[in-house]
C-alpha cells in the first residue's frame, strides 16, 4: 500500500487542503527552531481536525519525556517521528513512554549513511530517509535538498538494513520530481514539507493537491516495490 505524507503543516486551511486531497499521513513539527513549528494549543485543534481523517504524526527532535508527554497529550499523534540524533536506547525509550509506532529518520548524503539503519532493526516501526542537512543547519531537515536516489539501488534485498514495516522517501520532493524519485527508488512512501510551501512555513494549498496527485499517479504506473521484488 502505497503512502503520502504531507509534513509540517501548521495552519488549519493548509491541513484541510492536505485531508482534501487525500493524504494518507499528515505531520505536526513541535521543534522550535523550525520554520513550521506549532505551538501545543494550535496542535490540538490541527491534530483534532485530522482525527480519523488521516494518520498523525508528530515530529520531534531529541524530545525530553517531559516534552514528548506534554505533545503526547496535546496532539494525540498516531506515529512519533524522531528526526534528532536519538540513540537506539533512546528510541527504546520513547518507543515506552509513546506507546505507539515509531519512525526514526536517517540523513543521507552518500551509500554508508544507510548503514545507521541496522542500529535501529527491532526497535522502530520504519524509517524516513531525508538527504542529510548542511553542515551549519540549524534543524535536520526542512532544507529542501534532495539526495542521489541510485545509492538505494538493491535497498530492499539487503535484509540488513530492513528496518520494519515500511521505508518513507523524503527530502527536497515536490509534485515536479516525486514520480522520478517513485520510479528509481521504488520505495512506497513519501514525505514532502518544503516542496509545497511557497516560502518556509508557508504551505500552499494548490502545491499540496499537485502534490498528491503526482505521487498517486506515479504509485499507479510503478513496478511492484523493492519490498514485493
Amino acid at each position: 500500500m502505497s503512502i503520502v505524507k504531507i509534513c509540517g503543516l501548521s495552519t488549519p486551511e493548509t491541513l484541510e487542503a492536505a485531508l482534501a486531497a487525500g493524504a494518507d499521513m499528515v505531520g505536526f513539527v513541535r521543534f522550535a527552531p523550525s520554520p513550521r513549528h506549532v505551538e501545543l494549543a494550535p496542535g490540538r485543534e490541527l491534530s483534532a481536525m485530522a482525527r480519523g481523517r488521516a494518520r498523525r504524526v508528530l515530529l520531534a527532535v531529541d524530545p525530553t519525556d517531559q516534552e514528548l508527554e506534554a505533545a503526547l497529550e496535546a496532539l494525540d499523534p498516531d506515529l512519533i517521528q524522531l528526526h534528532g540524533a536519538e540513540t537506539p536506547d533512546r528510541v527504546r525509550a520513547i518507543g515506552h513512554v509513546a506507546g505507539r509506532p515509531v519512525v526514526k529518520a536517517i540523513g543521507v548524503a552518500e551509500a554508508a549513511d544507510l548503514d545507521r539503519i541496522a542500529i535501529y532493526r527491532g526497535l522502530v516501526d520504519g524509517v524516513l530517509l531525508d538527504a542529510k542537512p548542511p553542515r551549519q543547519a540549524t534543524r535536520p531537515g526542512g532544507h529542501g535538498a534532495t539526495f542521489d536516489w541510485r545509492i538505494l539501488d538493491g535497498y530492499g534485498s539487503a535484509p540488513a538494513l530492513d528496518p520494519g514495516p515500511w521505508t518513507m522517501l523524503s527530502g527536497g520532493l515536490t509534485a515536479t520530481n516525486v514520480a522520478e524519485a517513485i520510479a528509481v527508488t521504488r520505495l512506497d512512501a513519501v514525505d514532502v514539507s518544503s516542496g509545497v510551501e511557497t516560502r518556509p512555513g508557508e504551505k500552499d494549498a494548490a502545491l499540496i493537491t499537485a502534490f498528491v496527485e503526482a505521487a498517486r499517479a506515479a504509485f499507479a504506473l510503478a513496478p511492484a516495490s523493492r519490498r514485493d521484488a
